[in-house]
Order: C-alpha cells, then sequence, then structure tokens
C-alpha cells in the first residue's frame, strides 16, 4: 500500500538516484519530477509525469507527501520554501543551503507548517563513521587532544566541464559546500562544534573553471573537547583523488580513519581496547559516485520512511543541516577568499 507521495526536483546523477530509493520502496510513490531539461535528455521514462519547473509540479500534484531537492546548491532554499508551503515534508541533499540566513527560513518555514525537513548526510552512515561516533562517545579514548581532517581530491576540466552550474559562486557556493560538506558534517556529529577559526584560502589551478577557491588551510578549537582541530582540503590534487581523513591524537591512544571518502580504518592503538571488525563499506568511484546501486542514501529513506509513517525519529533534521551551513560560513568567513568571475 502507497503511503507517501514523492515528487523530485532535479533529475541528474543524484535525482536518479532518489528515484531509484523510491521505486524501492513499496510504501513509496514517484508521483512526478521537475527539471528544466526535457525528458529525452533527463533520461527518465515517460511513466512519471514531467514538469519543467517545480511550481508547475507542485500546482498539478497537491498531493504529494514529500518533494526531494535535487538541483544545483543555490536553488535548495527557495525550491524548498515553495515545497514546504504547498504542505509537503522536504529532503534536501547537500548543503541544506549555501547561508544561514537561508538555512533558517528553511527551519522557520518547516516549523510554522509542522512539516520535516531531512537533509542528506548520508556519509553518517558509514560503518567507519558508526564506529568512530561510538568510540569518542564511550570516551575510550580519554581526553582528545588533536584532530586533523584531510580531503585532498582532484576536480579539474573532466569534472567541471560536465556539470557547468558546479564552479559558479551563486549556484555552487565553493568548495567546502559541495565537494567536502559531508567531511564537515561528520567532524562536527562525531565532535562537536568548533570555534577561534582561522582560515587561509588559495586557488592554484581552478582560475578558468572556478569563481573561488580550489584549496584551503583551516584551524580551530573543539567547544566541547577543548582540543586543537585542523580542516585542510585541496581539489588541486593531480590525475585522481588521493584521500579524505581523519586522524585523532588522544590521552589514551591514536587513531586514523582514511581512504578516500573516510571509508576504511586505517590506524587504531587504544589502551585496552580491541578493534572490532567492522561490515564493508560502500565503494565509490574517483567523483564520489557510489557504484553500489543503494549506497548509503538507502538509510536515508529508511529514516523517512520510519519518520513519516513509523515510530522512528529524524536522524538528520533541519538544525543539523543549518549547523553544517553554520559552521563553512564561519569558516570562509574566517579568511579571504580568491574570488572572481569566470
Amino acid at each position: 500500500m502507497v503511503h507517501l507521495k514523492f515528487g523530485v526536483v532535479g533529475a541528474g546523477h543524484i535525482g536518479k538516484r532518489h528515484m531509484e530509493m523510491i521505486r524501492r520502496n513499496p510504501a513509496f510513490q514517484l508521483t512526478a519530477f521537475a527539471d528544466i531539461r526535457s525528458r529525452s535528455e533527463c533520461g527518465v521514462d515517460e511513466t512519471v509525469p514531467h514538469y519543467d519547473s517545480i511550481e508547475r509540479m507542485l500546482d498539478a500534484h497537491e498531493e504529494l507527501d514529500v518533494v526531494c531537492i535535487c538541483t544545483p546548491n543555490g536553488f535548495h532554499a527557495e525550491q524548498s520554501i515553495l515545497a514546504i508551503k504547498s504542505d509537503c515534508h522536504v529532503v534536501i541533499e547537500k548543503p541544506m543551503a549555501l547561508n544561514r540566513q537561508d538555512g533558517e527560513d528553511i527551519l522557520h518555514t518547516a516549523l510554522s507548517r509542522g512539516k520535516q525537513v531531512f537533509c542528506v548526510m548520508q556519509n553518517r552512515y558509514s560503518p567507519p563513521s558508526i564506529w568512530l561516533k561510538d568510540l569518542i562517545s564511550s570516551d575510550a579514548l580519554g581526553k582528545i587532544h588533536m584532530v586533523q581532517v584531510q580531503c585532498y581530491w582532484n576536480r579539474d576540466d573532466r569534472y567541471y566541464g560536465k556539470i557547468p552550474w558546479k564552479g559558479k559562486l551563486d549556484l555552487d557556493g565553493g568548495t567546502l559546500f559541495t565537494q567536502f560538506s559531508h567531511f564537515i558534517d561528520l567532524m562536527y556529529w562525531v565532535f562537536g562544534d568548533i570555534h577561534r577559526i582561522q582560515s587561509r584560502f588559495v586557488d592554484f589551478n581552478h582560475n578558468n573553471t572556478t569563481e573561488f577557491e580550489d584549496s584551503g588551510l583551516v584551524s580551530f578549537e573543539f567547544v566541547k573537547h577543548n582540543a586543537l582541530g585542523t580542516f585542510n582540503f585541496s581539489t588541486s590534487v593531480a590525475h585522481k583523488n588521493f584521500e579524505s581523513s581523519v586522524t585523532i591524537i588522544a590521552e589514551k591512544g591514536t587513531i586514523k580513519v582514511g581512504g578516500q571518502y573516510m571509508n576504511e580504518v586505517e590506524y587504531c592503538d587504544v589502551l585496552d581496547y580491541t578493534m572490532p571488525e567492522l561490515p564493508p563499506s560502500n565503494p565509490a568511484n574517483d567523483y564520489g559516485h557510489y557504484k553500489g546501486s543503494a549506497a548509503n542514501h538507502g538509510y536515508i529513506f529508511e529514516n523517512i520512511e520510519a519518520t513519516l509513517i513509523g515510530d522512528g525519529q529524524i536522524t538528520t533534521n533541519a538544525l543539523e543541516g543549518l549547523k553544517v551551513v553554520d559552521i563553512i560560513e564561519r569558516m570562509y568567513a574566517a579568511g579571504e577568499r580568491p574570488l572572481k568571475k569566470r
């Protein structure tokens, strides 16, 4: 029996992943989708009604329960608010918005209408992330001294040539929003909020492809742990992605979770602790698209079902999505960005 009717806005790679998750669940129905491109350009079959704007989709389908926002980052806030005002819950791909004010507007609109906002932070569901969260929460490491996050990827003409909105300040927002917000979310989820931020940003080799930095060094302190932290990133790595990792130096031991997507425990030396065997992580290609067809998005949609038609509780709500936007905004405000026009 169908319990929830979904509309999807944006039929790119991520939008199609949302469609797949909806189709897999017998309690869900993919009712309509919206994209400014033609149906044939989107590659979506004719059984799903197509509209060239979210407004037309919402006007034609008052029965929608949930709308998935899978469009360029700069449209997330406006389109989410339109959906909520049409009495729909929303599922927003990262980032929730490109500034705190827009995120707050989404939150306040949802509260006024009694609607849920599901912020997609699917990397929280990877086995190393869950293990690290539990380990830190259990105080097994004792006092945390230092946390170093490093995200070193390749984004070159092969990437920006295929996706024209990426690299534009108003639609993309910047490297921290588009490439690395998942890792900022994981850092916040595991260690809490940060303050005393200092940042430096550089654009090494994206002068012709982006309107902002490709690399940065950010230092700070964690409010809860009084620990030192750094977040170092670059999309100027030659040829292919190198790593996304977090290293923790603590009173009782040292941990490193690495791999290309923080999907491997590379080092664990903790006093009186035996490393458990973790389930395998979903593999991904060099641009972060998970090759396992369900990937971790399946957990997001399980949570949507449990929250809206079961007895579950939302896992990544509007407040948490807003916090990631807030941290990124403060990181950028703490340094001078090399902004330019293409």
